[in-house]
C-alpha cells in the first residue's frame, strides 16, 4: 500500500517543465470526438421532446450520448498519457488547453452516476423540471468543459495568430458551437428558434374584432404568445451573438465563421422540434453567412473597438430581421401590430451593441489575447 501511494505522488507531482500545445490534428480530433459527444445529446433532446413515455435510464439515446463521452474522454487522457510516456509528470504533462477538460472528465462520470440514481428513485423527468434537475445541471457544466477543450487550446497557441485561417480554427468554433447548443437547451424554454413561421406572425399580430377586445380594456391587446416571443427573442439573441462575440473579441474572424457556428446552434432546437421549423432555422444560418459578410466589411477585433460594436448591432440586427421576414413570407403575411415586426431588430441591435460594450469596453480593456487557461 505504501509503494502504491508512493507511486501515485511520484505521477502527481509536477515536474515543472513549460506545458506543450497539442497539435492542430490533435485538437480537430478532439473536436470531431465532441461532435459525437454533443450529437448524443441532441439525440436525448429530441427523445425527451418528442416521446411521450421514458420509462428508462438505459436508452438508445443514453448509449450514444456516453459513448460520446468515453471516445472523447479517452482520447484526452491520451493526450497526458502520451506526455507521461516521456517523462513529464503532474501538470507538466497536460497540453495547454486540456486541464479543464481532463479534470471535468471524472466529474462527469459523477454526475453521470447521480443521474442513474437521481432517475432510479424519482423517474425520469418529461417537462420543465429536465431543465433544472441538479444531475442534469452537474452534466452540462462539466460537458461543457469537455467540449470547449479545442477553444482553450487555440485561444494562446503561438502558432495561431491573430487571423487564423477558418481550417485552423475550425476545432475552437466547433468546441464552442456546441457548448452554445448546451446553454440554448438549458434555456429552451425561452428559445425563438423553435417556433414555426405561422406561431411567430400569429403571436406578434394585435387580436382582431370587438370581440377581442374586454370591456373597459383601454388599448387593444397583444394576442397571447407575444410577450412569450418577444422573450423568446431577447433571451436567444444574447445566448447566440455573446460567444461570436467573444471569439470576434479575439481574432479577426475567418469568412465562414459565424455561419459555420450558427448551423451547429441551429441543429438542437431542430432536433428537439423534429427539424419542422427549418425556415427558421435555415434564417439563422443565412443571419451567420451576414455576418461574416460585415466581418469582412467591418473588420472587427479587440483593437477596432468603433468596428467591434458597430458589428455586434449590426450582426444582431440583421439576424432578427432575417427571422421575421422569413416567418412573414412562410406565414403569408407579416404580423398585424408594426410596433412588434419593426421594433423588434432595433431592440435586437441595441442588444447587440450593449453586449459589444460589454464585451470590449473600453481602452483599457485587459489584451484580447489574454489566455483562457494556464
Amino acid at each position: 500500500m505504501a509503494s502504491h501511494a508512493a507511486g501515485t505522488r511520484r505521477f502527481i507531482t509536477n515536474t515543472g517543465e513549460p506545458r506543450d500545445w497539442a497539435s492542430p490534428k490533435a485538437d480537430l480530433v478532439t473536436a470531431l470526438l465532441g461532435v459525437w459527444f454533443g450529437a448524443g445529446l441532441m439525440i436525448d433532446a429530441w427523445a425527451h421532446a418528442n416521446l411521450a413515455e421514458l420509462e428508462t435510464f438505459f436508452t438508445p439515446w443514453h448509449a450514444v450520448f456516453y459513448s460520446g463521452f468515453a471516445v472523447v474522454s479517452g482520447w484526452i487522457i491520451w493526450q497526458v498519457w502520451r506526455n507521461l510516456r516521456t517523462g513529464r509528470q503532474g501538470v507538466a504533462a497536460v497540453p495547454m488547453g486540456y486541464l479543464a477538460g481532463l479534470v471535468a472528465i471524472p466529474a462527469f462520470a459523477a454526475f453521470g452516476l447521480a443521474d442513474l440514481t437521481w432517475h432510479t428513485v424519482l423517474g425520469i423527468e418529461t417537462t420543465l423540471n429536465i431543465f433544472f434537475s441538479p444531475s442534469h445541471l452537474g452534466l452540462v457544466v462539466t460537458m461543457l468543459l469537455i467540449i470547449t477543450t479545442p477553444l482553450r487550446s487555440a485561444w494562446s497557441a503561438p502558432h495561431v495568430g491573430a487571423r487564423p485561417r477558418l481550417g485552423r480554427l475550425l476545432p475552437a468554433l466547433i468546441g464552442l458551437a456546441f457548448a452554445t447548443t448546451l446553454v440554448s437547451l438549458f434555456l429552451s424554454y425561452g428559445g425563438a428558434l423553435q417556433y414555426r413561421p405561422q406561431v411567430i406572425v400569429e403571436a406578434l399580430s394585435m387580436g382582431q374584432g370587438p370581440a377581442a377586445v374586454p370591456q373597459g380594456g383601454g388599448p387593444r391587446p397583444v394576442a397571447v404568445g407575444a410577450e412569450r416571443v418577444a422573450v423568446a427573442m431577447v433571451v436567444t439573441n444574447v445566448v447566440m451573438l455573446s460567444p461570436v462575440l467573444l471569439l470576434a473579441r479575439r481574432w479577426l474572424l475567418p469568412f465562414g465563421s459565424v455561419t459555420v457556428m450558427y448551423a451547429i446552434i441551429a441543429l438542437m432546437p431542430g432536433a428537439q422540434t423534429s427539424f419542422r421549423n427549418l425556415p427558421i432555422l435555415g434564417a439563422f444560418v443565412a443571419a451567420g453567412l451576414v455576418s461574416d459578410l460585415l466581418i469582412r466589411w467591418l473588420r472587427p477585433s479587440g483593437e477596432r473597438r468603433g468596428a467591434y460594436w458597430a458589428f455586434a448591432g449590426l450582426s444582431a440586427f440583421a439576424t432578427w430581421t432575417l427571422y421575421l421576414a422569413v416567418a412573414s413570407a412562410f406565414a403569408g403575411g407579416l404580423p398585424a401590430v408594426p410596433e412588434l415586426w419593426t421594433g423588434a431588430p432595433v431592440v435586437a441591435g441595441l442588444i447587440g451593441l450593449a453586449l459589444g460594450v460589454l464585451f470590449l469596453p473600453g481602452p483599457g480593456t485587459p489584451p484580447p489575447y489574454a489566455s483562457l487557461e494556464r
